[in-house]
């Protein structure tokens, strides 16, 4: 996939391994809110193999317990632009609203790291 010029918003986030399911759920709900709202491609992911020796981890920098699951996260927008426009859209989306006190029963959004990135590579 190569997609010069684009603008990634990045989640990194723990979840309690037990409700790895429910998140999953709510994930392929956003994933449908964000698509729709201009997002040309979403991707959640969970952790399957955090062991490093030469860098700091996922699981440390989530700051992710033994019993948490790290989820990496990104939307693919076609610009910054595009980016904005759309998480003004999804932000007052009513079906985001619903999912927020259903999320809040899964995980800590204060634990949540979130960054807007211009790509500088593709290949």
């Amino acid at each position: 996939m190569n997609l010069p010029g684009t603008y990634i918003d990045g989640f990194l986030l723990p979840i309690p391994t037990a409700k790895l399911e429910e998140y999953h759920l709510l994930a392929e709900q956003a994933a449908a809110i964000w698509k729709e709202h201009g997002a040309l491609h979403y991707v959640e992911a969970a952790a399957d193999d955090l062991s490093t020796e030469f860098c700091r981890s996922f699981a440390a920098t989530a700051d992710a317990s033994d019993d948490e699951t790290v989820i990496f996260a990104f939307a693919i927008f076609a610009d910054r632009a595009a980016r904005d426009a759309a998480n003004s859209k999804i932000m007052a989306d009513e079906r985001l609203q619903a999912i927020c006190p259903a999320s809040a029963n899964i995980f800590d959004c204060k634990r949540m790291a979130f960054g807007g990135f211009k790509t500088i590579v593709t290949a």
